[in-house]
């Protein structure tokens, strides 16, 4: 069994029917941002997907929690963002085992941490797969997340995340290509299995690690994605996220062609009326053969119900580049000031989106953004002028 930390970026091109003039080439960058094509070596969350959780004790510890409550800390919360932030065309149905499955070694004997040692978290997938399997059908499921005892001492919350297998795995007759592990503490850190899950339909990391583990990781894009931070104030998905995902078409996307450009922004988070047009949601400007700059409107509703400012949001997105380096970063149009101090993961960027009013010309582009007005529905009237 061969594992890799990495995404399997080399794998088969879909078509996807997002391809348009501002849709950016998916490149071999691990969790590229392009989406004129679909990964097809990951799950795309177009329909109705099924996942096991299975919870994994060990000999050295006695649960002092239940699955039950475990499965609880993550599902419904998981199910509901991700209905949410898809506007009802992607449900994630959670299948949680109904006991403890006993892992056979001690769970300090596998080194569990962030930058695990590849071998040791070899031995723990492949104990963990060998006691699950004559209890799980995996046949059934689209996805894996297996849940450690929190209160065992070798497990570290630190080291939840998505592991790839450079090989498929075989287990009841289907590829495990990918396993979510988690570490969490009882009850967990807020919207973790969301930002994990992202992973497993190819999103990248959007937040900047420094080098040394030390100083802040949020200065990417604060806190406007869950793919940034899961504390995030206003954690749903960017719109270039939703269009990758399928979940946003072209009727939605307003490519910007070089002019003066009017139109009206929905809020990327609020559910589309029933029965009624979904409107705007994302306006895209193609600055080069990698990048564009996108613009769409923030809200407090639905997964961004607890902003701390709303407004238009203003950010470059790059497909060559890495997970962790930058695919995304927020354009700040307030960078003398800051916002909430007290709750958001990073304030300098907390009151990046532009108000009522105001005019912001983004650096290093021939791109201008105002904001015209806010209709009396909540969305916004916004001018966009480029090449000039």
């Amino acid at each position: 069994m061969a594992l890799a930390a990495t995404s399997l970026v080399a794998g088969p091109a879909v078509a996807a029917p997002a391809a348009g003039p501002c849709a950016l080439p998916r490149t071999a960058a691990h969790h590229s941002l392009g989406l004129d094509t679909w990964n097809g070596s990951y799950t795309r969350p177009d329909r109705t997907l099924d996942a096991v959780m299975v919870f994994l004790s060990f000999p050295d510890a006695e649960p002092t929690t239940s699955p039950e409550e475990l499965a609880a800390d993550h599902f419904p919360a998981t199910s509901r963002f991700y209905a949410r932030a898809s506007y009802g065309k992607f449900a994630l149905r959670a299948h949680p085992e109904a006991r403890w499955i006993r892992m056979p070694d001690a769970s300090t004997s596998y080194g569990i941490q962030r930058d695990w040692d590849p071998s040791k978290r070899t031995a723990y997938l492949r104990d963990a797969l060998r006691v699950a399997d004559p209890v799980v059908d995996f046949s059934r499921y689209d996805i894996v997340y297996l849940v450690a005892d929190p209160t065992a001492p070798g497990v570290d919350s630190d080291a939840t995340k998505v592991v790839n297998f450079e090989r498929p795995m075989r287990a009841d007759g289907k590829d495990i290509r990918r396993i979510v592990t988690v570490f969490e503490k009882h009850p967990p850190d807020r919207n973790v299995l969301a930002h994990e899950t992202g992973h497993v339909f190819d999103l990248p990391d959007l937040y900047h690690r420094p080098s040394d583990g030390k100083g802040d990781w949020d200065t990417y894009v604060g806190d406007w994605d869950v793919m940034g931070s899961q504390f995030g104030l206003s954690p749903d998905l960017f719109g270039w996220h939703k269009w990758k995902l399928g979940w946003l078409d072209r009727r939605q996307v307003r490519c910007v062609l070089p002019g003066t450009e009017l139109l009206t922004l929905e809020p990327i988070a609020e559910a589309p009326q029933v029965g009624g047009d979904a409107g705007t949601r994302l306006a895209v400007v193609r600055t080069g053969e990698d990048s564009v700059v996108a613009v769409e409107a923030r809200g407090a509703t639905g997964n961004d119900a607890g902003t701390c400012t709303e407004g238009v949001l203003i950010y470059r997105v790059r497909s060559g580049a890495e997970s962790g380096g930058g695919p995304v970063e927020v354009v700040d149009t307030h960078p003398s000031s800051d916002a909430c101090w007290d709750t958001s993961v990073y304030p300098p960027l907390a009151d990046a989106p532009l108000g009522v009013g105001e005019t912001f010309s983004v650096p290093d582009e021939r791109i201008r953004v105002e904001v015209a007005d806010r209709t009396a529905t909540g969305a916004w009237t916004v001018k966009i002028t480029t090449g000039t």
